[in-house]
């Protein structure tokens, strides 16, 4: 059985659309680790961008046995300023132990919503 779980992930096609559709479920990313190990996780990310400098966001923490979703919504960077919206990018999820990631994108942009889902490489 192939290992699942690694200190490094990087997610390449990421994008939170500008448009919303002005229903109450609001687009959105979830970069969702799964901590199956004894020990908590301190997670870093750092989202990379066509036209402008990576960007170092808050760590996250997923305890122990636990899961955590971290919406790109939610998270801000080492400013407080937000993710960009309406511009394509990627991510480097470094952890402090072996977890499993997985990358979600809810869009509702549109009438009929769309959900994509991929584990992270």
């Amino acid at each position: 059985m192939e290992q699942t779980a690694k200190t490094e992930w990087v997610i390449p096609d990421m994008y939170w659309p500008e448009i919303t559709s002005g229903r109450n479920y609001v687009s959105h990313e979830s970069v969702c680790v799964l901590n199956t190990g004894e020990r908590d996780c301190e997670v870093r990310i750092t989202l990379y961008y066509e036209d402008s400098d990576p960007v170092v966001l808050q760590p996250a923490r997923c305890d122990a046995m636990r899961t955590h979703h971290i919406r790109m919504d939610r998270i801000r960077d080492m400013t407080g300023a937000p993710v960009r919206k309406g511009v394509p990018y990627a991510a480097r999820v470094l952890c402090s132990v072996p977890v499993t990631v997985q990358y979600t994108r809810v869009d509702t942009s549109e009438s009929t919503n769309a959900i994509m889902t991929t584990m992270a490489r």
